[in-house]
C-alpha cells in the first residue's frame, strides 16, 4: 500500500500541477481581476482537467504501479492460493519470481494499449465514433481488469497469455461484474491505493473458488 501510494501521489501530484498550469497560462488567469466569462470558463476546464487527470492517473498507475508492484502482489496472491486450496506451494527464488511476475504484467499491459488503440481509432467515424469507442473501452476495460487481478495464479502456472484469456472470458458475467468493481476501485483516486492489495486477494480467491482452470 505504500509502494502504491507513493506510486499514484506522485503520478497525480505531477499530472495535476502540470495541466492546471498550462491551462493558467492559456487562459491568462493571473490577476483576481479577471472577468467573470473568463473565469467561469477556467473553473469548467478545471473540472474536466481533473476528470482527465483521473484517467490519465489510472493509465499511468496500471502501467507503472503493475510492474513494480508486481513480485508484491505475487506473495499476496501465493499465500492466498494455499489458503483457499489448503495445498502449500513451492515457492520461487525471489529473481525468478520477479521475472516471471513482470514478464506477466508487461503482456498484458502491451495487450491492453493495443486494443485500446484501435478502440481510439473508432473515433474517427463521423457521428457514431465517439459513442461507439467509449461503450467498447468502457466494456474492454472491465474485461481487462478481471484479467489483471485473476491473472497472478495464472502467471505463476506458467500459462500462455492466450490460455489467460480463454480462462478470463470463461467466467462470463462473473468476469465482467468483478472487473466492473475492480475498474471502479482503481479509477477512484486514494481508494485504489488502498484497494489494489485487496483486489489481488479477491481475484486469486474468484480464480480457485468458481474453478477458472476447468476452462483449459
Amino acid at each position: 500500500m505504500l509502494i502504491n501510494l507513493f506510486i499514484y501521489g506522485s503520478i497525480f501530484i505531477i499530472t495535476y500541477s502540470w495541466l492546471m498550469g498550462s491551462l493558467e497560462n492559456w487562459l491568462g488567469i493571473k490577476n483576481s481581476d479577471t472577468v467573470f466569462w473568463l473565469r467561469f470558463f477556467h473553473y469548467a476546464l478545471l473540472t474536466i482537467g481533473f476528470l482527465i487527470t483521473l484517467f490519465v492517473c489510472y493509465l499511468l498507475f496500471i502501467i507503472f504501479g503493475n510492474i513494480i508492484t508486481a513480485p508484491f502482489n505475487e506473495e499476496i496472491s501465493q499465500r492466498v492460493e494455499e489458503i483457499v486450496t489448503g495445498k502449500k506451494e513451492h515457492k520461487m527464488g525471489f529473481w525468478e519470481d520477479a521475472y516471471i511476475s513482470i514478464k506477466g504484467e508487461v503482456q498484458k499491459l502491451l495487450f491492453y494499449l493495443v486494443i485500446m488503440f484501435f478502440i481510439f481509432l473508432l473515433n474517427l467515424i463521423p457521428a457514431i465514433g465517439s459513442v461507439t469507442s467509449a461503450v467498447l473501452g468502457f466494456v474492454f476495460s472491465c474485461y481487462y481488469n478481471a484479467l489483471d487481478f485473476l491473472d497472478y495464479p495464472m502467471t505463476r502456472k506458467k500459462m500462455y497469455f492466450r490460455s489467460k484469456l480463454k480462462v478470463t472470458s470463461s467466467g462470463k458475467m462473473v468476469s465482467y461484474g468483478f472487473g466492473l468493481i475492480s475498474f471502479l476501485m482503481m479509477f477512484l483516486p486514494v481508494i485504489n491505493v488502498f484497494m489494489k492489495p485487496v483486489l489481488v486477494v479477491a481475484g486469486t480467491s474468484l480464480y480457485f473458488e468458481k474453478k477458472y482452470y476447468n476452462a483449459l
